[in-house]
């Protein structure tokens, strides 16, 4: 196909059937146009990526810098078809779920990278955050406690539902180096990322942040409603019809 742009002199009302491209699917909403095997040659789709990357080294306006790094991972990302089959309308669900769980987890991976999994990078946290302990007094040694504590429970959360002590798990981990850690499906130790157990960085950072923000908000919060859950009568057994 042909790039038609009026700065090239080409515009939609003088092009031919020839000057456009070929694709076995496209999907057009009011957001996002989806190609679906599209027929471009290989050459010239790297010569497109390599002009896109050019223009990234020369550009200096962020947005333009962003909308660049956009269409340049497009066209050499490409597209993948994924096909869901299961024997059940209810495992079919399941799996569809599953599946779109996945996906926006990789897609977030693209956007902020990964790191290891298990609640490792939180156990990290911990060492960071307690160099600024010595420097706090009153609440503000006692919210940072806390915040070490929780930072903890995912960890702790893991080893507990494999049957493993979750503090045994704790120093194990914060005592190794790189990416070691727990396997939960194993119950071993070890290199997380070699092992495929990875998180994508923005989940985690965002599970911490909404985490922070809902403790602050109890913390201001005066009191709290909640439902008292009802007390029922017990049911008469089959042998006393009468009571």
């Amino acid at each position: 196909g042909q790039f038609i742009a009026e700065e090239l002199g080409l515009k939609l009302e003088t092009i031919a059937l020839g000057d456009l491209g070929r694709a076995q699917r496209v999907v057009i909403d009011k957001d996002t146009t989806t190609i679906i095997g599209g027929a471009g040659g290989k050459p010239a789709i790297e010569a497109r990526c390599k002009e896109l990357r050019k223009q990234l080294e020369v550009t200096t306006s962020e947005y333009d810098k962003e909308k660049i790094q956009e269409r340049l991972a497009k066209l050499a990302g490409g597209v993948a078809v994924i096909r869901v089959g299961a024997p059940s309308e209810t495992e079919l669900k399941s799996r569809k779920e599953a599946l779109e769980d996945a996906i926006s987890a990789t897609k977030a991976a693209i956007a902020e990278g990964i790191v290891p999994g298990c609640g490792l990078t939180l156990l990290r946290a911990i060492d960071a955050i307690a160099i600024d302990e010595p420097n706090c007094d009153g609440d503000e040694r006692t919210g940072l406690r806390i915040l070490k504590k929780a930072l903890e429970a995912p960890t702790r959360q893991i080893a507990e539902n494999s049957g493993v002590d979750g503090g045994v798990v704790i120093g194990q981990m914060r005592a190794g180096t790189g990416n070691h850690g727990f396997d939960a499906s194993r119950n071993e130790y070890v290199d997380l990322v070699a092992a495929g157990i990875i998180d994508p960085t923005r989940v985690v950072r965002m599970a911490l942040e909404n985490a922070i923000s809902v403790a602050s908000v109890l913390l201001l919060t005066e009191a709290t409603l909640t439902e008292i859950p009802e007390e029922k009568e017990p049911r008469p057994g089959p042998g006393y019809p009468g009571e």
